[in-house]
Order: C-alpha cells, then structure tokens, then sequence
C-alpha cells in the first residue's frame, strides 16, 4: 500500500508536544483516560461484563493498536457501542436458557447471578467479530489505497467526519441536562483555560473543567461517594472463557460491517486533525486491522469490543498535542485502573452532567473539522456534491435504520454506505457538479 494520491489537502500542523516534559506527558494521558472513561465503563455496565476487565482490555487494545500501526496514530480504543443490543440479546437467551427468567442484565446482576458462563458466547462472537474487521482491511489492502480512495473523495469523508460530532451531540445535551449548572461551569471552565490561560495549562483544558465541574458538583451535592467507600485497593480482572455458538455468531458478527464502515470516518477526522494522512502511512488497512486484532483480543480475555474514541479525537483537536504517547500513558491508565478498585471508583463518582459540559466542545470541535475538511478541499458544494452531502446528512442524523436480519445499518454506518453509493451512481452517469 505504496501508492500516493493528492486525496484530501490536509494542512500541517504543529504538534505543541516538542517542549513538554515527562510529567506533563503524564498528565495529558490522564487526560485521555478521563475522557475515555465514562463511555468505557458504560458498556460493560450494560452488558454485565466486570468494568475493570473493560478497561483492562480497552488499555491493552490500544496499544496493540498503536503497535500495528507502527506507532505514529493517536488513537485511544474504548468499549464500542455498536456491539451492546446484540451482546445482551445472547446474554439474556443463553441466561433463559439455564432456567433463569431475568428482562435485563441490571435485574440478573443485582440478583448475584454468575453471568461469565452466559457471557462466554457474546464474547467468543467478538473474537469473530474482530476477525471480520482484519479481513476487510486485508481487502483493502489489496485493492490500493487509490481505489479506496474514490470511493470516499472529500465530500463524503468531508461530510462523515460532521456526522460523528453531530450525531454525538445529544449524547453531550443529554449528559449535560443532568444539571446544566455544572455542565455550564465545565464548559465555561474549559474554554477559558484552552483561550486564556498561558504555558502547559492551556494543552490541559479537560482537566481544568473536569475539575471545577467536579467541585460544583460536590458543593451542590450532586457526588455521591458510596461506590469509592465500598470498592477495594486492589483486584485482578476476572477474565471470561469465551465460548462458541451460530446463534450468537449469528446475532454478533454482522454487526462488524457498520463499526468498520465508521472505522473510516474516525481515521479521515484524525488524519484532519493531527495534519497527517493517517489513511495512507500506515494506511486505512493496518487502523483497521489493528482495531480488528484488539477486538478480537479483547473477546479472548472476555471484554467488550474494541473502537476508536471520538472523545479523545476532540481532545486532540483542542490541545493540538499530537504526540501518539499521550494515547498509549492512557491506555496504561486505563490498565493499572483495572486493578485498582478505588481510584476506578473515584473516576467513576464524576458526575454526567460535568462529561456532558466537556463533550459539548468535544463533539462540536470534530463536526467543526468536517467543515474545515470540506473547506480545505474546496469541495464545491452544488449539483451532484450538494446532493450526496444533503442525502447523508438526513441517513446519518434522522433516525433511518434499514436492518436484514439480525444486522441493522444506521447512524455514520449507513450515512457512509449512502454516500457511497449515491456518489458512484453520480460518477458513472456524470451528473451536473452545476
């Protein structure tokens, strides 16, 4: 995947990492492990897998993740949500199964049901799951990154990296309308240490709000310690036997096709961000295949599987240190975390509301990289390219989901296939760009 192309006209930027020293390294990979950590230690919350072997194996992922692409992607992988309504389905028929008669994982948990040995077959469909992400990044490298790209040009990658942070933002509101005082004061916080504030302060906006939203919030009550007072210093993860069944495979596997596809949007909003054609060196194959393999490790251990965090991508918009480090000092957080209860707990006690005020820049930032993308390229935006940007944006945002089975395409997955195909449909009948 030698070949070179003039896709996408990226401008360099300067990476703010140059002066920094081993402490502050430090502190802006503990960053990246706040931002990450709500969403990761949801998913394992839904679906019953312990959170310390979620974040275990989102710490490891990264970083095998980082290895296969040559170290040079900043890049964080979390617990992905594409895989929650399939993990539960075969959690829950594998539980009835047993002679259990349980409507939720939540009801079966706080009963002090066993779930590993449910658990076992979602997570041996992850590992296949994982193994689909590898071949379809071999396909890609196979056919050459200039295929690949024609059948993404700028207006649809352009336009897949506005729909990550738009399609995120009411995760943002909905966090944020938990108290909107102290998602206003994280916000507000945040901005006016990114703006403001001089020296290394200004590369560490997260903290600065996570902090003051965090104080807020213990001042108007909104902290409840219980959790922190309860958890243990130290526990190793409890590690899943991943078991094999068509029925989970069944209902697991398809679902591979739409984070792969989103896969794509994630890489091109990095790649835009950080300066770098990410999709072509190490190129679009080895992110995927990467993100395959730490899928597919992940399943082995019993954790959830493996995705590219938009979170952290915002935090790479916002304090322009692109050194891939600051990704890897969180992934090795995430993993000494999973062995320390306690400071899991404190984490884990910041309340949504203050997340929520962070994410708002956060989302906006990635959906404001979309335009600059578009703008960058000079995308003309009239005829057939006014129309594929029009068609997408409405797939992505308005709720339209097409599903054949078990598999159910909807969100940036089916925005993207969308694009695609109402591009190529353009471009062989070479429609009007008028």
């Amino acid at each position: 995947m030698n070949e070179k192309s003039a896709y996408l006209q990226i401008e360099s930027q300067e990476d703010r990492s140059a002066q920094l020293n081993k402490w502050q390294f430090l502190l802006l990979g503990m960053q990246h492990a706040f931002t990450m950590f709500g969403a990761t230690v949801l998913v394992p919350y839904l679906t019953g897998i312990p959170v310390n072997l979620a974040l275990f194996t989102a710490g490891l992922g990264t970083l095998i993740f980082h290895a296969i692409t040559k170290w040079k992607v900043p890049v964080f992988l979390g617990s992905s949500f594409a895989y929650i309504s399939p993990m539960i389905a075969v959690t829950l028929y594998y539980l009835n199964n047993a002679g259990y008669e349980y409507d939720s994982i939540q009801d079966a948990v706080s009963s002090g049901v066993d779930l590993a040995p449910m658990l076992g077959y979602a997570t041996g469909a992850i590992i296949i799951a994982g193994g689909v992400k590898v071949l379809i990044g071999l396909v890609i490298k196979l056919i050459g990154i200039r295929r690949f790209e024609k059948l993404f040009p700028p207006i649809v990658s352009g336009t897949m990296i506005m729909l990550i942070g738009l399609i995120l933002s009411p995760v943002a509101v909905k966090m944020a309308s938990n108290n909107w005082t102290v998602a206003l004061i994280s916000l507000g916080v945040a901005v006016f240490a990114r703006l403001y504030m001089k020296g290394f302060n200004r590369l560490v906006p997260v903290i600065w709000g996570i902090a003051a939203g965090y104080i807020a919030a213990v001042i108007l009550g909104e902290v409840s310690f219980s959790n922190l007072a309860m958890a243990t210093w130290f526990s190793t993860p409890k590690f899943i036997m991943p078991k094999f069944s068509l029925f989970a495979i069944s209902v697991i596997v398809p679902v591979a096709i739409a984070p792969s596809i989103e896969h794509f949007g994630d890489v091109f909003a990095v790649s835009a961000i950080v300066g770098k054609k990410f999709y072509e060196d190490p190129g679009m194959h080895r992110t995927l295949m990467g993100d395959g393999i730490a899928t597919a490790t992940a399943g082995i251990l019993g954790g959830p599987a493996c995705t590219t965090y938009s979170e952290n991508t915002g935090v790479l918009a916002i304090t322009k240190v692109f050194n891939p480090w600051v990704m890897r000092i969180a992934a090795i957080f995430a993993i000494i975390l999973s062995f320390i209860p306690k400071v899991g707990a404190l984490v884990q006690s910041i309340p949504q509301a203050v997340m929520g005020g962070i994410e708002f820049l956060l989302f906006g930032m990635i959906a404001s990289i979309g335009i600059k993308t578009l703008v960058q390229n000079k995308v003309k935006i009239d005829g057939k390219n006014l129309i594929v940007a029009s068609i997408m944006l409405v797939s992505g945002l308005g709720g339209v989901k097409l599903s054949f089975g078990k598999f159910t395409l909807q969100g940036l997955g089916l925005a993207a296939v969308v694009g695609f195909l109402v591009n190529l449909i353009f471009s062989l009948t070479r429609a009007s760009e008028d």
